[in-house]
């Protein structure tokens, strides 16, 4: 978004779609004098939608929703339909605090990050462009890169279990801290949480299938029944996916997260 201040562009949209298409409606990209950015899909249909942004750019009269059929019109695979909406910007609509970025900013499901290590590091920037709003925590101070991913809220907190009851609604928790103990303390907080509110709808743990047995009957002799303990995820990550690399990891537990989303949805 902040390459685009101070700029006149033409704003294309997918409006909607019918059948197969290649990206949902809500997408957009912004067609510049010099540049492009975001994508609707790529191919032949985002060619075309880039040739009557310009037009439209250099003042030719265009429509602001035009029907693009992928298979007859463009021969594209995907078959669908898209509609997309054409929108001249000026510099002022551009403009910091002119409400463009609300606009397009996509829906974003928040994510609590609890851990400053190598793994949490990797997966801050992997989560940083995906559909997340990541708040990222540790009990450590001068942990956080600087400057943070783009997007990515860093917060202290001492004890880091602290900062469980203050959650935003909805929260996919991810518990990869330094410590053990500190782990063990997260999980139970987000346990507690459920039982109040029952609002977390992932609470993932980074470890072994033995780190979680023990972790199990320490919780259970904290008081929590084997259906409560049941909704811990642990260990994290799809599965499939080889490597214990930090990259690696990310790279497996944001496919997971993303996995999530459609459950929720389906659900």
């Amino acid at each position: 978004m902040d390459a685009l201040e101070g700029s006149t562009a033409c704003l294309v949209r997918v409006e909607s779609t019918e059948g197969s298409a290649p990206r949902e409606a809500g997408a957009w990209m912004a067609v510049l004098a010099d540049r492009i950015v975001g994508t609707i899909g790529g191919g032949h249909l985002e060619l075309q939608a880039i040739a009557e942004a310009r037009r439209q750019l250099a003042g030719v009269p265009g429509l602001a929703r035009q029907r693009y059929a992928l298979g007859p019109a463009l021969g594209q695979c995907c078959g669908g339909v898209v509609h997309l909406g054409f929108e001249r910007l000026t510099a002022a609509d551009l403009a910091p605090g002119a409400g463009l970025r609300a606009r397009l900013v996509p829906l974003q499901h928040p994510v609590a990050l609890f851990g400053g290590g190598h793994v949490g590091h990797a997966l801050a920037r992997v989560l940083a462009p995906l559909p997340f709003d990541l708040t990222w925590i540790d009990s450590r101070d001068g942990i956080f890169p600087t400057p943070a991913p783009e997007g990515v809220a860093c917060e202290h907190s001492e004890p880091v279990q602290q900062a469980v009851p203050h959650l935003a609604p909805g929260s996919r928790v991810l518990i990869m801290s330094f410590s053990h103990a500190e782990d063990l303390d997260v999980v139970a907080a987000c346990l507690r949480r459920q039982r109040e509110q029952a609002d977390l709808p992932f609470i993932g743990l980074i470890g072994s299938k033995t780190k979680w047995a023990t972790f199990s009957n320490r919780l259970r002799d904290r008081g929590f029944a084997p259906d409560e303990l049941a909704q811990v995820t642990c260990p994290i990550g799809i599965p499939g996916i080889e490597g214990k690399e930090p990259e690696v990891i990310a790279v497996a537990v944001a496919a997971q997260l993303l996995q999530t989303l459609k459950e929720t949805a389906q659900g």
